[in-house]
């Protein structure tokens, strides 16, 4: 990845409470500024979603959304992206589409 992981509880914590949330159906973004000058990114899936597998699979879903959507010159912002239940279930190119639309919604892209 070419953004500097979030992965410290403390961290993920203090995004989803001052950070500002964008919803989809299949995604949920964090999106709080930091003072480090560069981006970090955390990629998270709770049990909710189900067994390891399906985490695994949600994340890896989304991180390959992210290599495709997300834009180098974001600044300095913490990222969170949540799975959803439906994130599962989903393609790639549909997770795609949701990222494109949160991070449009969040003001990061145009």
């Amino acid at each position: 990845m070419r953004y500097r992981p979030i992965t410290r509880n403390k961290e993920f914590s203090r995004a989803y409470a001052r950070g500002k949330a964008f919803v989809h159906p299949k995604l949920v973004l964090y999106v709080m500024k930091n003072r480090l000058g560069h981006t970090r990114v955390g990629i998270t899936a709770t049990k909710k979603i189900g067994n390891a597998v399906h985490r695994n699979r949600a994340r890896r879903v989304i991180r390959a959304a992210l290599y495709q959507t997300l834009p180098y010159d974001v600044g300095g912002l913490d990222l969170v992206f949540v799975a959803r239940g439906q994130t599962t279930r989903c393609k790639s190119g549909e997770v795609q589409k949701a990222a494109e639309q949160l991070l449009k919604n969040a003001g990061l892209v145009r």
